[in-house]
């Protein structure tokens, strides 16, 4: 029998977000999950419910456009002293208005734990793809003893992310080495911050993806911060149990979707499985529950569709292709 929150969401499942329509403000860049309309010194960045993995678009889900959106916007407002970043508004659950930026071609991965593809890395021997060897004889979810930072590089649509050591990030000039070490000393502390603002909710950040840019010679923190496409994260009272008896950690993110494919024979390459409605809205749930979570604050559930809300809200925002108010 369905709970009343899995028989609203099952009503959404035929109102998500598959692509955003504003053609007052031109053609946007399509992504894997977000369409970005170029306002000139700004872009509006709208956040579907798109859902990919292994860099392949899935479908959609639910109310995860503006629990990404959401989350992210909190984790920018709380981190705003750590790092400065490209956000000037929110006028719609789904979307953003950014400063826009010139964005490094490098995507900075923080890791607390050995899992997901650096796990999957490491058990195909591959333990120096980021110019750095790690030690024999770990174990799937193990802890390390010091934060790491595995770079990749940033890929097109339908491409893959590639692991990228320091050294080629500075000696190919993608980034300047003093660029890169206030990269590191950013993503760094925004981690930190990040891990203690979950464990004060019972959460493990296991890992997470940064992105920057810089306006000028500023550096600043953009696309999103800490949601559940870039981060994993875990429940903190669970992890040891689980961990000594060798069992999974229970997911609260994407990492979620990407065991289901590989559990199904898809990890990126052929046709991947379609999503059933059971899946879709189990994720919803997942996601709306971390948002609830990381925020301290109860979600609110789409009265309306959100494409005719989205026009609403940036229309009485006054946004337009000449970029609009701030």
């Amino acid at each position: 029998m369905k709970n009343e929150l899995d028989q609203k969401l099952w009503l959404l499942l035929d109102k998500t977000l598959s692509r955003s329509e504003l053609p007052s403000l031109g053609e946007p860049n399509r992504g894997k999950v977000r369409d970005v309309y170029d306002l000139g010194d700004r872009l509006l960045i709208v956040t579907t419910d798109r859902i990919s993995a292994f860099d392949v678009v899935l479908g959609t889900v639910p109310c995860k456009g503006q629990v990404l959106n959401t989350i992210a916007a909190h984790w920018f407002e709380l981190t705003r002293e750590i790092v400065p970043n490209h956000v000037t508004s929110v006028p719609d659950p789904n979307a953003m208005l950014v400063k826009k930026l010139d964005p490094l071609p490098v995507e900075v991965v923080v890791r607390r734990y050995i899992t997901g593809s650096l796990w999957r890395h490491y058990q195909a021997g591959k333990k120096d793809a980021y110019g750095f060897s790690l030690p024999d004889g770990l174990r799937a979810d193990q802890r390390f003893d010091e934060i790491i930072i595995t770079p990749t590089t940033k890929a097109e649509l339908g491409e893959h992310d590639e692991p990228i050591s320091e050294d080629d990030i500075i000696s190919k000039g993608l980034v300047s080495e003093s660029t890169w070490q206030q990269v590191k000393q950013a993503a760094l502390g925004l981690f930190s911050l990040g891990e203690k603002e979950a464990a004060s909710r019972g959460l493990i950040l296991v890992d997470t993806k940064y992105e920057f840019g810089l306006d000028g010679d500023r550096l600043l923190v953009m696309d999103e911060i800490h949601t559940p496409d870039s981060s994993r994260y875990w429940e903190a009272d669970e992890y040891e149990e689980l961990f000594n008896s060798q069992k999974p950690q229970k997911m609260l993110d994407k990492e979620n979707i990407r065991q289901w494919l590989i559990q199904r024979g898809f990890s990126g390459q052929g046709t991947p499985p379609e999503l059933t409605e059971e899946v879709r809205i189990d994720l919803a749930k997942t996601y709306l529950n971390l948002q609830e979570r990381l925020t301290a604050k109860p979600v609110q559930l789409p009265t309306q569709d959100p494409m005719e809300r989205l026009v609403q809200n940036i229309s009485n925002a006054g946004i337009s292709a000449s970029g609009g108010p701030s």
